[in-house]
């Protein structure tokens, strides 16, 4: 009986506000989404720049990688808190997609409309500079859909809830 009542009360704290909801908690969460995303984006246009590809399979490269780090990270997380791989899997997902999509959208979208960045070559300044506002930007409209999410029990908070940090 006291197993049920606590899975229930479980139940209920996750479909309520969360009160861990704070924005310290949301800018970890964004912090850890932009390490992924940043990695897998550096990565993924020094490849292309270097393999002299041209703009969309840069990006897209650049955008894939970023998906496959920012879900590692979790899914790294997830398994040293003892989820199988299937559950860390889930989680990974159900924590990060809506904030690595927000995050590359606005990060490739800042890319986009700046001048000359999209035709920046590794050795440019304006390359790496643009990369840096372009990340810091997503960064700042990234923190508040986390929060949105944590709020609901939704996103990182997925991943608190089975303590893989």
């Amino acid at each position: 009986m006291d197993h049920e009542h606590t899975a229930h009360a479980h139940t209920g704290h996750t479909d309520a506000a969360q009160p861990g909801a704070t924005w310290a908690v949301a800018v970890q969460a964004t912090l850890h989404c932009l390490t992924g995303c940043a990695i897998g984006e550096v990565l993924g246009m020094v490849i292309g720049t270097a393999l002299g590809w041209g703009n969309p399979p840069t990006t897209v490269l650049a955008i894939v990688l970023a998906f496959v780090f920012g879900y590692s990270l979790t899914l790294r997380g997830a398994l040293k808190g003892g989820l199988d791989f299937r559950a860390a899997v889930r989680v990974a997902l159900a924590a990060d997609t809506l904030s690595i999509a927000v995050m590359e959208l606005i990060d490739n979208g800042v890319i986009v409309l700046w001048p000359d960045a999209m035709d920046a070559k590794l050795a440019d300044l304006l390359f790496w500079a643009s990369l840096a506002i372009s990340l810091a930007i997503a960064f700042v409209v990234t923190v508040p859909v986390n929060k949105w999410m944590i709020g609901r029990g939704k996103g990182h908070a997925v991943v608190h809830q089975h303590h893989a940090h």
